[in-house]
């Protein structure tokens, strides 16, 4: 970011005060609306509608697109319906069904009322379709020629054409409206014009349906370097077209939500800046961790009463040090395999899709991580109460030094034993669970989230008790 960018918001708040408003204008006239939009998200009302005023229409429907979904939200309520409908109309239509969509229904209704009829027509349609689908984000405006017109035609039909961006084929349909594939520009104009422009079409084009998952669709585009696709409804009939980059807003998308399930949030908590909204948010994933946390510590409690039943009380409170160890190593390595197999669902790797495949790997490196973390926390779990029965410690050493030597080994092979059994045990979720959760259509990130963690401490500190309760007797 340059100095004059950074010191943008100053200059304009620093001409918010004075009541000529054209050196606002200009100021704002000079920066793109991605510019404006950042400086937008940080001021305030006053400043927001200063702002919106100083800016031509065109360029502050771009900002409330460009804004922040929280932001956004806030614009919403100081903008009136006739000012939402005037500016959301200067928007493309897949870019107004998804501002549209994040506004309370019957808002969004009022808003469509007033604006033209077939305009509010073709963004209801958009919105008809799920917001993650291939329909949901695509643009319906197309560039489409029949199959029996010639060159000609067809390029007077592009000239003729309202459509803003850039496009290097076009499509073909049959009488119809039946997509039947494209035909590069460069034909076009290369070709002599009386030709029918059927012969040239290319029947082996890419296309997605309107319920292909838009993951899906971002996919279909990196893995063959696509700049368009055209979208074809259930009967084959051509309805929009996805450009290189709405894919790349889908990406970030998809990205954000991946984070924020793996976080323990979603992105709801960006809907809303206020902090009683986030907090909401966040606690409805906490609550589920406290439960799983109770349940650890219930089984923490039921092995004291065992080992008390047993005279071996001073054997459990030195075993119990070491449980939050093996609870954490053996969480981290599920978490680690969890993220790789999510990533790599999420990007439609191949690889990653055989599950056989990927447990031989995956077992593999899980075996050298575990037995790895088994003798180095073996080699802590025997090093720590010798020093701590020597005092070297602060604390009273009386309960360390009460350990018999047999005693001590047996809770390091225990440690070491349930240390590896952890990590497997952890390890062979974290890779199972995001295949489980994507044939259920549940989001896949969510198996590397907080809840799955919660659960796989409860899981390895019951096994690391059971094994020292076992050995130790």
């Amino acid at each position: 970011m340059s100095e004059e960018q950074r010191l943008l918001p100053e200059r304009i708040e620093g001409l918010l005060g004075s009541e000529d408003r054209s050196e606002l204008s200009r100021l704002v006239g000079e920066y793109r609306s991605s510019e404006i939009a950042e400086v937008v998200e940080i001021l305030g009302g006053e400043g927001r509608r200063a702002v919106f005023d100083a800016m031509a229409r065109p360029v502050a429907a771009d900002v409330l697109e460009k804004v922040d979904e929280a932001t956004r939200a806030e614009l919403f309520e100081l903008f009136g319906e006739a000012e939402l409908s005037r500016l959301i109309s200067e928007l493309d239509a897949d870019d107004a069904a998804d501002v549209l969509a994040e506004m309370p229904e019957e808002e969004s209704e009022e808003v469509l009322e007033q604006m033209a009829a077939e305009e509010a027509e073709q963004i209801k349609d958009l919105m008809s379709y799920s917001e993650d689908s291939a329909g949901g984000i695509m643009d319906p405006i197309v560039v489409c020629v029949s199959e029996e017109a010639t060159l000609r035609e067809a390029i007077d039909q592009i000239r003729a054409a309202e459509v803003d961006e850039d496009f290097f084929s076009v499509f073909v349909v049959n009488k119809l409206g039946q997509f039947l594939g494209d035909v590069r520009v460069r034909l076009l104009i290369t070709r002599p014009e009386t030709t029918r422009i059927k012969q040239f079409v290319d029947t082996d084009t890419i296309y997605v349906r309107v319920d292909t998952d838009q993951e899906e669709v971002r996919n279909i585009f990196k893995k063959n370097d696509l700049i368009v696709v055209p979208v074809l409804d259930a009967d084959n009939r051509l309805v929009g077209r996805i450009t290189a980059d709405r894919v790349i807003e889908v990406a970030e998308e998809e990205a954000a939500e991946d984070i924020y399930a793996m976080a323990g949030t979603d992105a709801a908590e960006l809907e809303n800046i206020s902090p009683m909204h986030a907090g909401r948010v966040r606690m409805t994933w906490l609550l589920p961790c406290l439960g799983g946390t109770a349940i650890t510590a219930i089984v923490m409690l039921m092995f004291r009463n065992i080992f008390m039943a047993g005279e071996s009380l001073n054997i459990y409170i030195t075993a119990i040090v070491f449980a939050p160890m093996v609870a954490a190593i053996s969480g981290n390595a599920g978490l680690q395999t969890s993220a790789i197999v999510v990533c790599g669902l999420a990007t439609g790797d191949l690889a990653a899709l055989r599950i056989g495949q990927v447990f031989g790997r995956e077992v593999r490196v899980a075996l050298i991580v575990a037995l790895s973390c088994a003798v180095i926390g073996g080699l802590i779990c025997a090093i720590v109460p010798i020093l701590a029965s020597h005092g070297l410690i602060p604390g009273n050493p009386s309960q360390a030094a009460a350990l018999e030597l047999s005693e001590h080994v047996r809770i390091v092979a225990a440690f070491g034993t349930a240390m590896f059994s952890a990590i497997m045990v952890a390890t062979t979720l974290g890779l199972f669970l995001p295949f489980l959760f994507r044939r259920v259509g549940i989001d896949p990130a969510i198996s590397a989230g907080p809840l799955v963690t919660t659960a796989n401490d409860s899981i390895s500190v019951f096994i690391y008790l059971t094994l020292t309760y076992i050995l130790v007797q």
